[in-house]
């Protein structure tokens, strides 16, 4: 008999921890190769890990709740032959040292477990529940009052859905809730602040009173106060960030602390595409089974053009450029919480526009229905988001490391252009957009992400309004 370690395996660039959310075997429980031993949350997706051998569990190291570093042993499972006689199976580790794919970073200390205030019972909430909690404003009170469905009663987002609905609906449970006016330490917590209330950080010994808001004169002279100080006038409600949005403003903060930001603006003449589009997408999702959008289009032109400017599908690790070989073009996407997560639609420069439009569709909707797994977050080489779905005309995006650009693509507008015609200049409509791409300026120079994008907004335009979809599936 050997004893076999179970590690915490690589669930996506940039993870470095994972929830335990659930434990489904016990120690002296039998397990077979691939069969569920636990459920795991981090900032992107949860998701179940299954286990690399058969035998017996000898030892769980971390209970429910726990947040674990990726690559440590976190069971131990005792075969019934030798390691040889075991089947192989391949589990990703993450190394000991910085793989070329990712920027390194130590993750924070993260406390998920919530303790309720007359309880010596600590309850989880996932991000999703938090998130949902925090934009519908369920309090952090309310939620702890919420009856659970899910594993041990932990709060489902079908729970707290529900609670909003009844509560918009006043049918909700009044519940009287004392807040606090002072938040010191307890995580999460909202505070629903009067005019004579101050927030001190207890790292500090010195306050300020209201009325300084934020600048003392006391003493004759101009003088900024603390900034770690809070200090809170009138109706005012502080919440404490979430794990994940505390996640994602640590990441953006190293993306910009990490990489040189440097944004270009292009602008691109998308009239064919929008008249293609529009003859062919009711055809398109009878013999196709899926809706045709935009962003397979989009993802088709970038793709093939990615082919073309191989420093700006690659990464940087000390002094040396990694160029990738294949292009994995992530999607932005907006989850009902709020929150963004970025799918990766892999091999997009080998996919015809049917195999995009399913591509597309089937992560939008795996990630809006938090079914996402970890490898669908897994090796992208390159990033675009649509600002556009939310009105904007342009943006400049925040890169996610280890990649070198990301590409924002803004609203499509109708707008009387001047164009050029064998009779001489004409004002017409088009669909007009902005494209704009913010890269790393330690890789990618001016010349070459302006000729880029300059080239990506020339594929929009040259788009065949004649083309035939079935002939490259």
């Amino acid at each position: 008999m050997s004893v076999v370690d179970l590690i915490l395996p690589k669930l996506g660039e940039s993870i470095m921890e994972a929830t335990i959310l659930k434990w489904h075997k016990a120690v002296g429980d039998t397990i077979q190769l691939d069969e569920t031993l636990l459920d795991i949350a981090t900032d992107k997706v949860d998701s179940e890990i299954p286990s690399s051998t058969a035998g017996t569990i000898t030892e769980i190291l971390f209970e429910v709740n726990a947040v674990v570093p990726i690559g440590t042993v976190i069971a131990r499972i005792q075969t019934t032959g030798s390691i040889e006689s075991t089947p192989k199976v391949e589990t990703i580790i993450a190394p000991t040292v910085p793989i070329a794919e990712e920027v390194p970073f130590t993750p924070a200390a993260t406390n998920v477990e919530i303790q309720q205030e007359n309880s010596n019972e600590a309850r989880f909430f996932s991000p999703l529940v938090l998130n949902i909690a925090q934009n519908e404003g369920v309090s952090f009170n309310e939620l702890q009052q919420i009856p659970g469905t899910g594993s041990q009663g932990r709060v489902s987002k079908k729970d707290i859905l529900n609670y909003v609905a009844q509560k918009k609906a006043g049918n909700a449970q009044n519940l009287n809730i004392t807040q606090p006016t002072t938040n010191t330490s307890a995580p999460n917590s909202s505070v629903e602040a009067s005019s004579s209330t101050q927030i001190t950080n207890t790292s500090s010994s010195n306050t300020f009173p209201p009325s300084d808001l934020g600048f003392n004169s006391s003493n004759g002279a101009g003088k900024f106060a603390n900034p770690d100080e809070v200090v809170v006038t009138g109706n005012t409600e502080i919440i404490e960030m979430d794990r994940m949005r505390k996640l994602i403003a640590k990441h953006m903060v190293e993306s910009v602390q990490t990489s040189p930001h440097v944004t270009s603006f292009v602008e691109a003449d998308v009239t064919n595409m929008v008249v293609w589009r529009e003859k062919v997408k009711q055809l398109f999702e009878k013999r196709e089974g899926t809706k045709l959008t935009f962003t397979p289009m989009f993802m088709e032109c970038i793709a093939k053009v990615l082919e073309q400017f191989p420093y700006i599908n690659c990464s940087l690790q000390g002094d040396n450029i990694i160029l990738k070989k294949d292009i994995n073009i992530g999607m932005a996407t907006a989850l009902p919480s709020g929150n963004l997560i970025v799918p990766v639609i892999k091999g997009a420069n080998q996919l015809s526009i049917v195999g995009l439009s399913k591509a597309v569709n089937n992560l939008a909707n795996a990630a809006r229905n938090n079914q996402l797994k970890p490898q669908d977050t897994q090796g992208g080489t390159f990033t675009v988001t649509n600002v556009g779905t939310f009105g904007s005309i342009m943006g400049t995006p925040i890169i996610p490391q280890p990649q070198v650009a990301i590409l924002a693509l803004g609203a499509i507008k109708k707008r009387p252009v001047v164009i050029e015609t064998p009779s001489g200049d004409a004002i017409l409509v088009r669909h007009m957009m902005y494209l704009s791409m913010s890269y790393d300026h330690r890789i990618v120079d001016g010349a070459m992400g302006s000729s880029f994008l300059s080239a990506v907004a020339k594929a929009f335009e040259q788009w065949d309004q004649n083309r035939q979809w079935f002939q490259y599936v």
